[in-house]
């Protein structure tokens, strides 16, 4: 009885691990109610918003954005899926509605994070108890989500999120699609996925170039996986791979790129450079995504992930060949700005890169257990994992419970600045200064509009605000956006 006990617990330890993950999202999608839009945004809607005032239909107002991103694809970015979704922006349509975008961006990004991480887990490394995958997936966008490397730009401001956190999203949803039809044994599902896969590799490489430029390294790596251990699979990958160069060419090769290009064409290294460098800065912003309770929460799933793989039939005969292909796939996403601009990129981008990063150190953590507990001369040295698993994973979770709870610096981990947040009304304060600001910018008598500063921003809210110059590109984008003449914000006295 009391063992029967014991495994219902444990059977219901994933569902519990999952209610909690969904409570560390409440205070942050709760803190989107009072968020606004912002920097970008205001670019970009232009034109679909006058076009949705105008006629109060979204089917022009869509047919607008895509014009739109034609124009912006010939004179400034390739990205024709990201210009599109740029000008998609919900707040173009409600004002009110920015609440909106962290649900979609955490949802989408959780969501695809979970497939994407159930699936390798599960096809890959041989996990059978799908329980304990689903709650080590858990843990891990838990952990994510609270160090995540720039929370405004990543969950709630719509133009950076959706051009890095959403095509990042359909990326993995994808890659989880062209891996089961490599798994499947259905030949019905197998052109489902394929049929699927292709059409959402056309759309991917609409999107940023980190995530086309690992898609077109992981997709490679599969088509010599399909070639070398099954032929009759080719087609799964070839054609998704096909069609994803295809819509990465057409992004790549976009007039708007060398123009955009020119400028900073003087500082960029060469294509062997920027490589190079990726390997070195990859290295760097792993020490950087390494902090103690990421540490402390790897030790804790250790006892975990080595009960998971000992049950594994894989032969986990590759740990040296499957980390080197981890860190160039990770390396790899440092490469385009290197190469473009000569730096590492904006914080936007690292969100992606730092949640790839997370994925392959379990992964590959997992991979390396696998080949020791599969290995008769070395799993004896990893007995104290059977022995004292329990008791480590215990100790290392109550020690990560300390760290994240009783840290010096509330703003540390997103949760908590989201909660002290809304608790001392900083988020109640921005939103009413906001909107007093949006009456100001609606008001048809006003052309000249000066708003006041806004008082307090909660600290997760870090964008740039508009300047007391009326001249300032965020200024006119503002002006131009509520067709004013002037917008500023009022000089301190």
């Amino acid at each position: 009885m009391k063992l029967m006990d014991k495994k219902q617990i444990y059977k219901k330890i994933p569902a519990f691990t999952g209610i909690l993950f969904v409570l560390s999202l409440v205070p942050i999608i709760i803190l989107g109610k009072y968020s606004v839009m912002c920097i970008d945004d205001y670019n970009y809607g232009l034109r679909v918003h006058d076009r949705w005032i105008e006629t109060g239909s979204f089917i022009q107002a869509s047919q607008t954005a895509w014009q739109q991103s034609m124009d912006v694809y010939k004179n400034w970015e390739g990205t024709y899926i990201s210009n599109f979704l740029w000008g998609m922006c919900p707040m173009n349509f409600n004002y009110g509605i920015a609440w909106v975008v962290p649900i979609l961006m955490i949802g989408l990004f959780s969501v695809s994070t979970f497939v994407l991480g159930r699936h390798i887990m599960s096809k890959w490394l041989g996990v059978v108890d799908k329980s304990y995958s689903t709650f080590v997936i858990f843990v891990l966008l838990f952990m994510y989500y609270q160090v995540i490397e720039a929370p405004f730009e990543g969950i709630y401001w719509y133009n950076g999120a959706s051009h890095y956190i959403l095509m990042q999203s359909l990326w993995f949803l994808n890659l989880a699609l062209i891996s089961a039809g490599l798994w499947t044994d259905s030949k019905i599902r197998e052109v489902v996925y394929c049929a699927l896969a292709a059409v959402m590799a056309v759309i991917i490489g609409g999107g940023n170039l980190l995530t086309c430029l690992q898609a077109e390294i992981v997709m490679m790596f599969l088509v010599i996986y399909s070639v070398i251990t099954n032929r009759k699979k080719i087609a799964v990958t070839v054609i998704p791979f096909v069609m994803g160069s295809v819509g990465f060419m057409f992004n790549a090769l976009a007039p708007g790129n060398s123009l955009r290009a020119e400028p900073l064409s003087a500082e960029g290294y060469s294509a062997v450079k920027a490589i190079l460098f990726s390997f070195y800065h990859a290295i760097c912003f792993m020490v950087r995504w390494t902090p103690a309770i990421v540490i402390v929460i790897w030790m804790a799933l250790l006892p975990i992930l080595w009960k998971l793989v000992r049950q594994s039939e894989k032969s986990f005969k590759y740990p040296l060949w499957v980390t080197i292909g981890a860190y160039c796939v990770f390396s790899a996403m440092f490469t385009p700005t290197l190469y473009v601009s000569g730096m590492t990129g904006f914080s936007r981008m690292d969100d992606i890169i730092q949640m790839v990063y997370y994925l392959c150190l379990i992964m590959v953590t997992t991979y390396w257990l696998g080949y020791l507990s599969h290995n008769k001369t070395k799993e004896v040295s990893f007995t104290f994992l059977d022995n004292y698993g329990i008791r480590i994973t215990t100790a290392c979770f109550l020690l990560a419970f300390i760290i994240f709870a009783f840290t010096e610096d509330k703003n540390t981990y997103t949760s908590i600045s989201a909660l002290r947040s809304l608790i001392n009304g900083d988020a109640q304060t921005f939103y009413e200064d906001a909107m007093e600001r949006y009456d100001l910018y609606t008001d048809d008598t006003i052309k000249d509009v000066e708003v006041k500063p806004y008082s307090v921003k909660p600290a997760l809210f870090d964008f740039e605000d508009l300047s007391e110059n009326p001249d300032n590109w965020l200024n006119l984008a503002v002006s131009a956006y509520f067709h004013k003449d002037k917008v500023r914000v009022a000089v301190d006295e």
